[in-house]
């Protein structure tokens, strides 16, 4: 596991507001999935926020969930892996789908299947490969496949991901955390796959967690969490929250699509 952290702090009491220390700013996005419409909108809402704001160093986190059911992952990857806003520190956790991605082509060839029925299909087609011809081919072909048609550097930019990032109050994770474990003993599993157990607790952690990987219509604040994945490919709706002091604010990109309806299906 690996348990970015700095900042930290003692657990934290609660007697007043959860805040980022003093002269820092952060930002945090929830799960792209792919689409890089909106991708593009929110950075550019973050920028402008950013420029608005001056005199803290900041730092933008990306929550995971990078890839998959929306129709650009590769596209989303070049752009943020290329990504060097001025004096900006930028950070990225693993999802659940960057984690089966990197399995299937570190060869886990049983993986495939699903990994296409749940949102590898439209990645794969983002780097030219046909996910009917795909499945059709044996394991190791189509692992071979996909190996060729995914760039090095994207592989590598995947694989170099965190799990977790801690500053002042706030702990960021992709799925969330699990209940009564401390922080530097949390499962990998759990960090990027919970929900039940995580979602369903009412009480505080040792960290004001901020999570992506399970969607709401809104953004979801709770006494110990703050859920910020509004279903990009779901609702049309990219979110990232700003955090500096006590304060709190949410940036938005797109609308939300026809109820009912997904967008670019």
């Amino acid at each position: 596991m690996n348990f970015l952290s700095f900042w930290q702090k003692a657990p934290v009491t609660w007697e007043t507001p959860p805040a980022v220390p003093k002269g820092h700013r952060l930002y945090a996005v929830g799960d792209v999935h792919g689409h890089d419409d909106l991708l593009a909108e929110l950075l550019g809402k973050i920028e402008d926020d950013i420029a608005s704001r001056a005199g803290a160093k900041v730092t933008l986190i990306f929550l995971g969930d990078l890839i998959d059911r929306g129709p650009k992952s590769a596209q989303v990857v070049e752009r943020l892996r290329t990504y060097h806003p001025l004096g900006v520190r930028v950070e990225f956790l693993s999802g659940n789908h960057e984690e089966v991605l990197l399995r299937i082509l570190n060869g886990e060839g049983d993986l495939l299947g699903d990994w296409l029925r749940f949102g590898g299909v439209q990645c794969v087609r983002s780097y030219g490969l046909s996910s009917s011809a795909l499945a059709k081919m044996p394991v190791d072909k189509a692992i071979d496949k996909l190996r060729s048609a995914i760039p090095k550097e994207h592989q590598a930019f995947l694989a170099s991901f965190g799990d977790t990032f801690r500053a002042g109050d706030y702990l960021f994770v992709h799925a969330g955390i699990r209940p009564g474990v401390p922080l530097g003993e949390q499962a990998q599993s759990d960090l990027r796959w919970i929900r039940g157990p995580f979602l369903d607790h009412p009480g505080r952690h040792e960290a004001m967690v901020v999570h992506g990987h399970t969607i709401r219509m809104e953004v979801e604040e709770g006494p110990g969490r703050i859920g910020i994945d509004t279903g990009a490919y779901v609702h049309g709706v990219l979110t990232a929250i700003g955090l500096e002091g006590d304060q709190r604010w949410y940036l938005q990109a797109g609308e939300p699509a026809p109820h009912g309806r997904k967008r670019h299906r």
